[in-house]
């Protein structure tokens, strides 16, 4: 089977904890997830542009610290205009960005970029909420 996210082809990574039955790789992952991304899910400033065809927009690092925590690695980011960063998973020599396909044909450069942390992140409350809410999803989906 073929996947729409950046780095598919080696995202074979095992999880390292078995709280979400079925979750063995990225590409479980993305696929329980595929099921779970919604509007609510969606950053505030992108909600208005979020669509069923266009499911990871607005999801880039509530979904990175949640494969993060299943996958371990670290989370880095993409610099993009405005000061923000588009967050994507590095686990040993395997990267991976489950919420690329929402960028297109736009070829981002995954390296050399910085680290990113959820205590920055989930400084700001709504991007917590946005979290624990995709996290509980995935949990009744998976659990």
């Amino acid at each position: 089977m073929k996947y729409n996210f950046w780095g598919w082809e080696q995202a074979d990574i095992p999880a390292i904890t078995e709280q979400y039955k079925g979750i063995h790789t990225p590409r479980d992952l993305y696929d329980a997830l595929s099921k779970i991304w919604c509007a609510d899910t969606c950053a505030p400033r992108m909600r208005q542009n979020w669509t069923p065809e266009n499911k990871t927009l607005g999801q880039c690092s509530i979904t990175a610290f949640l494969a993060q925590d299943i996958f371990g690695g670290k989370v880095y980011g993409v610099p993009r205009p405005g000061g923000n960063f588009h967050c994507y998973n590095v686990v040993g020599d395997c990267r991976f960005d489950l919420t690329s396909e929402q960028f297109g044909d736009e070829a981002l450069v995954y390296e050399g970029n910085p680290e990113q942390f959820r205590e920055v992140h989930f400084a700001k409350e709504e991007k917590r909420l946005r979290y624990e809410y995709l996290k509980k999803e995935l949990e009744k989906l998976n659990g």
